[in-house]
């Protein structure tokens, strides 16, 4: 059970995430979490990193759907300058709106990567929904009232999985 919060991958941060290595492995697309995995979380716009990042995937055809937990006006604000389709009040762990970001870029979920900061929300839905997952460091540690409680869960996860082995990396 706990495996369903066990990332195929993790990385610092989305700069890692290379447009060859992902059409190396036949990644079409990503669907990607907002707050803490593109931008801190009270950062309202992309970041010129960012809108770099979000060029090169465009210029080797990789699509790119933002997915978010949060508002409309929040999610919509950040991803219109991008050119970016999204996915606001996802509910996330559940599936349907990682379901609706694949259906509207037309992949399989075998094209797509999905990257997130957090195990209970990003990794779990993901995993749930039959995604490849790229766990990735939060880009601050502050977060929201409801993110704090989920960081306090995710390390007693991660914690048993080092236990176990499963993982290596530290936070």
């Amino acid at each position: 059970m706990l495996t369903r919060f066990l990332p195929n991958e993790h990385v610092k941060n989305v700069f890692e995430i290379k447009p060859e290595l992902l059409k190396n492995k036949g990644i079409k697309g990503i669907i990607t979490d907002l707050d803490n995995t593109l931008v801190a979380w009270d950062v309202k716009n992309a970041t010129p990193e960012v809108i770099e990042w979000f060029k090169q995937m465009r210029d080797n055809g990789i699509k790119v759907t933002i997915i978010s937990n949060n508002k409309e006006e929040r999610v919509k604000m950040f991803s219109e300058p991008l050119g970016s389709p999204f996915v606001f009040s996802a509910r996330k762990p559940l599936t349907r709106a990682f379901k609706t970001a694949a259906k509207q870029m037309g992949l399989k979920k075998e094209e797509i990567v999905v990257i997130g900061d957090q195990l209970l929300t990003d990794v779990l839905g993901g995993n749930r929904a039959g995604f490849h997952t790229i766990l990735v460091v939060p880009i601050v540690q502050t977060d929201e009232k409801i993110t704090q409680f989920n960081r306090r869960i995710e390390r007693k996860i991660m914690n048993y999985f080092r236990k176990k082995g499963m993982i290596s990396w530290e936070e």
